[in-house]
């Protein structure tokens, strides 16, 4: 097991939890990715596959000094804290890029996930007849995928909780966006945009000593939402990290394959040439969420013009997505190789 011992160890595991974090906020982009880029994916999965029964052993008897050691505590709490940071500090950034930059902020996204196909497909040398048809599973599901129309925003707590079971799998699962499919459950604004925003504001009263949010209902239950969410985000990173575990252990290659094929064919999530498609109700009207937002239910794609100077930047920044995730891998085998 890895335990960070300088400061430099520790503060670039810390930067590490922040660029998952904030992969794992992104629609359609994996925090799975950067783990596995980056290199400590294996790391990353082990440590969670010590959540078993004897870890609760160790931590309802009292021993948490050997609970701490036995999850490869030293690992997991500077990475998860590189996280949360991430998640309070990108849900603000990411809110105002989107707001007056998306065509940019949609082509760097596009160009990550096109590096990302690169890095998990460049030493792929598996293609048989079993893995090719996996493969082109994976395609078919992530082309589907990119067509669905979001569902409506439900605040029903089993499903905010069940939500975070499943969205937590882009943090286990290389390829697959957690973030995008809380946009497919019709909960993403919900959960990782208002709720994570609720959380600052509170956080940020409550340090110079304002406590009046105790007295807002509506923000006492934006924060009750993010508690079952985190709830069911532990509990599907745990579950998922032992069924991860088994897959990549007895169908590694055909799970590749999958994760291959469907990062490929859901690049349509991110295509950056693309205009909301909102919903109307009788009268033609956008219709609007509690929050005044108004609901898309969908993007209409379309081919860039290419004598528009902002699609010349658009390709621009697609390339500079695809140097992030080249840089990161060459970061990681270095690392690798001086470890």
């Amino acid at each position: 097991m890895y335990h960070p011992r300088t400061i430099t160890d520790k503060i670039l595991l810390f930067i590490k939890g922040l660029a998952m974090g904030a992969a794992n906020k992104v629609p359609g982009v994996s925090g799975g990715i950067v783990a596995f880029v980056v290199g400590f994916y294996e790391e990353f999965i082990y440590s969670l596959q010590k959540f078993n029964l004897k870890a609760f052993k160790l931590f309802f008897n009292g021993r948490f000094k050997s609970f701490y050691r036995y999850v490869n505590g030293p690992f997991l709490s500077l990475l998860i804290l590189g996280m949360l940071f991430s998640y309070f500090s990108v849900s603000r950034v990411l809110d105002y890029f989107l707001e007056r930059k998306e065509l940019f902020v949609w082509a760097l996204f596009f160009g990550m996930i096109i590096g990302s196909i690169y890095f998990i497909s460049k030493d792929f040398e598996h293609w048989n007849k079993r893995t090719l048809p996996a493969g082109i599973l994976g395609l078919i599901l992530g082309i589907s995928i990119s067509f669905l129309s979001p569902a409506r925003e439900n605040d029903n707590l089993l499903f905010i909780f069940l939500c975070g079971i499943i969205s937590v799998s882009g943090m286990t699962l290389p390829g697959l966006s957690g973030s995008f499919i809380l946009i497919l459950l019709g909960n993403y604004v919900l959960l990782l945009v208002d709720a994570v925003n609720g959380l600052y504001d509170t956080l940020a009263e409550m340090v110079v000593g304002d406590f009046s949010f105790l007295k807002n209902q509506e923000r006492l239950t934006t924060l009750k939402i993010l508690a079952v969410f985190t709830a069911g985000s532990a509990t599907g990173l745990v579950t998922l990290s032992h069924l991860l575990g088994y897959v990549l252990k007895h169908f590694r290659y055909m799970t590749t394959a999958v994760i291959i094929g469907f990062i490929t064919g859901s690049l349509g999530v991110v295509w950056p040439w693309k205009r909301k498609v909102y919903l109307l109700d009788a009268s033609g009207n956008i219709m609007q969420d509690s929050n005044g937002d108004n609901i898309i239910i969908n993007y209409q794609r379309y081919m860039p013009d290419m004598a528009l100077s902002d699609t010349w930047w658009a390709v621009f920044y697609i390339a500079m997505g695809v140097v992030v995730l080249i840089a990161l891998e060459w970061y990681g085998k270095n690392r690798r190789k001086n470890a």
